[in-house]
């Protein structure tokens, strides 16, 4: 068994006008030489849960973090022109919450954070600020207290 003390929240980078299904995230995360989806969770629009890799399986979807994290993702990322933003439905909100609690009664103390939240402190002051974004994702902040309150 793996030790887990990390959960962090992605998005597709995919259009909220357009589908992108958990087979089309499959075949795209072959097709940059994954054996399978990156994520361990996969959110759909209508709020589905998708389970898309074995947590025990180490995930392929932030370098330096798989072997401790579990990766979930939530469809869209991308407003209809192209551009990062919280395009999250009800539904997913609600489902991703729902989610996050049911791991931390799994691997209690597990540290929430956005797939952005690790990217390299480039002035060595002790927080990632936007400028140092290796990517927007997940296109909203992620707020432990969020998952905790019942508010998003």
């Amino acid at each position: 068994m793996r030790k887990i003390d990390l959960i962090v929240i992605h998005c597709s980078a995919t259009r909220a006008d357009r589908d992108f299904t958990e087979d089309d995230l499959d075949v795209c995360h072959r097709r940059r030489g994954f054996n399978g989806v990156g994520y361990h969770f996969y959110i759909r629009k209508n709020g589905d849960i998708k389970s898309t890799r074995e947590i025990e399986r180490i995930g392929a979807h932030v370098r330096g973090y798989n072997a401790r994290s579990i990766g979930i993702c939530y469809e869209g990322g991308l407003d209809c022109h192209g551009r990062p933003a919280d395009t999250r439905t009800e539904w997913q909100i609600h489902s991703m919450r729902v989610l996050v609690l049911a791991l931390l009664r799994d691997y209690p103390g597990c540290r929430i954070c956005g797939h952005r939240d690790l990217s390299p402190d480039l002035n060595g002051n002790g927080e990632i600020e936007p400028e140092e974004w290796i990517k927007a994702c997940p296109c909203f902040e992620v707020k432990e207290s969020d998952f905790f309150s019942g508010q998003e």
